[in-house]
């Protein structure tokens, strides 16, 4: 009987605690999913531990550093990388542009103030891009240099 109570017991505690984990991350909004810095950030609203009839925000930061990555990802004789730099406010910025009402009319905006136009820094293939690398092209004689496609697994340009 015991035996039969203890069992009971301890799957209602499991079962609680899955639903919890559940609803807990059905709650979080992602933030940041930046799949060229392998980033992803996502935020909650929870109870305070100091004070229950306050909410409080949770963020949580996962970084994927990709050890094998090369300095110039496009190069494949590029050293690897051993410097790996996250800054929270590049990764929040919104640059792309978005239509926006205002007074009743459509413009078009940005979310962020800090756009500019240098490229960031990708530690990961981004499928979406195109990667080039020039190498030296012979022929009839003459060596010239050559931008090559580099094809990636999943690339929405097939190899032929």
């Amino acid at each position: 009987m015991k035996n039969s109570l203890l069992f009971w017991g301890v799957l209602v505690i499991f079962v609680e605690a899955v639903f919890v984990t559940a609803q807990d991350e059905e709650e979080s909004t992602v933030l940041v999913d930046n799949k060229c810095k392998c980033a992803r950030i996502t935020s909650r609203i929870i109870r305070s531990a100091e004070d229950p009839s306050q909410d409080i925000v949770e963020r949580n930061i996962r970084i994927i550093v990709p050890l094998n990555n090369r300095e110039n990802i496009s190069d494949p004789t590029s050293p690897l990388r051993t410097n790996f730099v996250y800054h929270l406010s590049d990764l929040c910025k919104k640059c792309d542009l978005t239509e926006v009402e205002l007074d009743n009319q459509i413009v078009t905006a940005t979310q962020s103030n800090l756009c500019d136009d240098d490229i960031e820094t990708c530690y990961a293939y981004d499928r979406n891009k195109c990667y080039t690398n020039t190498v030296p092209f012979t022929y009839d004689g003459q060596t010239k240099m050559a931008a090559q496609l580099l094809i990636l697994k999943g690339s929405p340009f097939p190899f032929r």
